[in-house]
């Protein structure tokens, strides 16, 4: 990994190594997923994220993955769900690997660019965090996207169920980076 505040290069190579699981699953699975209503997909989140919260708070596990393949996992969900926010589920279960690649790199370059339009803002704060911060924050984001879906996508002030997403996988890229130089 690079230095440890080569911010753009840590995110690519974080979401190449999420890219490549989504890649090898698309290839495993199609895109079943195509099926499922964004609802069905935030409890999706909802586990991982308690998992990895389960995990830091019991200091182990029983299954074989610890929380890095969670956070990955978070990632890929969360993108997941925007691409189904914008296509809306579907019974094709097999577009194209080429455009279900493509919208992944399209909601991957949009987190990306979210990220640096806060960094400026914030100065990088999210370097100062303890991991199990970043758990609390998608944890938070999922109460309020289920809020929010709750509401029937409506909200009065608040930011849309999307601009959640957003966050969740900008917190699971900063969860995965503190791993790699924590390793």
């Amino acid at each position: 990994m690079q230095q440890a505040n080569d911010t753009s290069a840590q995110f690519d190579h974080c979401i190449i190594i999420s890219r490549n699981v989504f890649a090898k699953k698309l290839e495993d699975y199609g895109a079943s997923w195509r099926i499922m209503r964004t609802k069905s997909i935030t409890d999706q989140l909802l586990i991982k994220a308690m998992r990895i919260r389960s995990i830091e708070e019991k200091k182990n596990h029983k299954v074989d993955e610890g929380i890095h393949p969670e956070f990955i996992a978070l990632v890929n969900y969360s993108i997941i769900a925007l691409i189904q926010l914008a296509e809306k589920p579907s019974y094709d279960v097999n577009p194209s690997v080429k455009k279900v690649l493509s919208l992944y790199d399209k909601y991957c370059n949009e987190a990306k660019s979210l990220m640096f339009d806060k960094n400026h803002d914030y100065d990088e704060a999210w370097r100062k965090m303890r991991i199990s911060s970043y758990t609390d924050l998608i944890l938070m984001k999922l109460f309020r996207i289920k809020q929010i879906e709750d509401n029937d996508g409506k909200t009065q002030i608040s930011e849309g169920i999307d601009a959640n997403y957003f966050d969740i996988i900008n917190y699971a890229i900063f969860g995965l980076i503190q791993l790699e130089l924590n390793k």
